[in-house]
């Protein structure tokens, strides 16, 4: 298997809202803003869109656009959230084209034992976590679950196992118990598709 790091993410969907400055680093700003992908099914993900602030003008509510990028993740250290933060981190922008589009492509190592279950109509669905590193020592840490017979496969592997998918960038909401009461919250993960380069699995 290929030990070559990928992260490349193709998405087009709806700027829902304008920009709102994220947080500056080393001078520079960045802004957030949702963007709303069409599934095949019909429903839709909901995904947060990072992008510098030199891209703004390309970015309007309501416009449809289409983003070349990277999933990154980083640490929430607020205390209010999950502890993983996800968010699509934009490389170009451009008018889209009118196509339904979300894909992701990943090469990694797998950094936590897989968690294989069945649902209680007998699915088969594993949960992964996938290191993708990144330069200067640092690495974007991407939950990752498979279904059906993709999961019995992922299920096998290993930590420290390299791994390489192609899917999508999926959003879900849940129901979190807090000492406030009961809160839904949204989770962002991929949906492997396919099991790329699998001859070692």
């Amino acid at each position: 298997m290929t030990n070559e790091t990928r992260n490349e993410v193709l998405l087009e969907g709806t700027i829902l809202e304008t920009p709102v400055l994220s947080h500056e680093n080393h001078g520079a700003r960045f802004y957030r803003f949702p963007l709303q992908v069409p599934r095949l099914s019909g429903q839709v993900d909901l995904l947060p869109v990072l992008l510098a602030e030199p891209m703004l003008p390309k970015v309007d509510a309501g416009e449809t656009v289409r983003i070349q990028g990277q999933l990154r993740s980083f640490n929430n250290r607020s205390g209010i959230g999950s502890r993983l933060v996800l968010t699509v981190y934009a490389q170009e922008i451009e008018p889209g084209l009118e196509e339904t589009v979300n894909q992701i492509l990943l090469s990694g190592a797998l950094c936590k034992p897989p968690i294989f279950r069945r649902t209680p109509l007998g699915r088969s669905i594993c949960d992964l976590m996938l290191a993708v590193p990144r330069r200067y020592g640092r690495a974007d840490y991407l939950p990752v679950i498979a279904w059906g017979q993709l999961a019995v496969r992922a299920g096998r592997l290993q930590v420290g196992d390299p791994l390489s998918l192609e899917g999508r960038v999926q959003s879900r909401t849940y129901r979190k118990v807090t000492d406030a009461g009961t809160e839904e919250r949204t989770a962002y993960e991929v949906s492997m598709m396919h099991m790329l380069d699998t001859e070692s699995v």
